[in-house]
């Protein structure tokens, strides 16, 4: 019986000893920095699926803009070649052209004046911007989470009494933190020419 007594006594400070040993905290600790990591991801996915298309969007309205001005530039300087002297007054193809190019003024300027309430280049200029730098300071937290965890974890298998479940149970190597580098965490370039 005192053999038995003697495993009763020792089986709880056995369980206590590997408790107190990372046995449980080591693999929640990886698991910590796991999930940072792929929090780090989804931010560089949001940015690469988001960026793209507010710069196309953007781009989109600029152009709709540009080709409306370029109508009333082009029918303003269409008009201004055609010149009427008071002797071609009686030549009806000339006085026809001539009202046929300030017809187009006319028109093009009611687009521009329909057009208006729509054209917001500047405001999805400012959107676009504000979206990138919320974009980029999202993936600085993310950094800075992860680079924590890592600390975290690798802190905790390093020191004792940890580092001997980490190193017995489950052979844990360091993790390492985040350090920018890499082609892929590059923030995308924002270009504006048409291509």
């Amino acid at each position: 019986m005192t053999t038995l007594r003697r495993l009763g006594l020792l089986a709880p400070l056995a369980a206590f000893s590997l408790a107190g040993c990372g046995l449980n905290s080591v693999p929640t600790a990886e698991e910590n920095v796991n999930a940072k990591w792929g929090d780090l991801q989804s931010e560089y996915q949001r940015r690469s699926d988001l960026i793209p298309n507010l710069v196309n969007t953007v781009k989109g309205a600029a152009q709709q803009e540009k080709s409306v001005l370029v109508e009333v530039t082009e029918a303003r300087a269409g008009a201004n070649r055609i010149q009427l002297s008071p002797g071609d007054l009686s030549d009806p193809a000339k006085v026809g052209a001539f009202n046929d190019a300030q017809n187009r003024i006319t028109l093009s300027l009611q687009r521009l004046q329909e057009a208006y309430p729509e054209l917001k280049t500047n405001q999805n200029f400012l959107t676009l911007q504000s979206q990138i730098e919320g974009t980029e300071n999202s993936i600085l937290v993310a950094r800075r989470d992860y680079n924590e965890a890592v600390q975290g974890y690798n802190t905790r298998i390093r020191t004792f009494p940890d580092a001997v479940g980490a190193k017995i149970f489950y052979g844990a190597k360091p993790k390492v933190p985040f350090e920018a580098a890499a082609a892929a965490q590059n923030a995308p370039t924002v270009n504006f020419n048409a291509q």
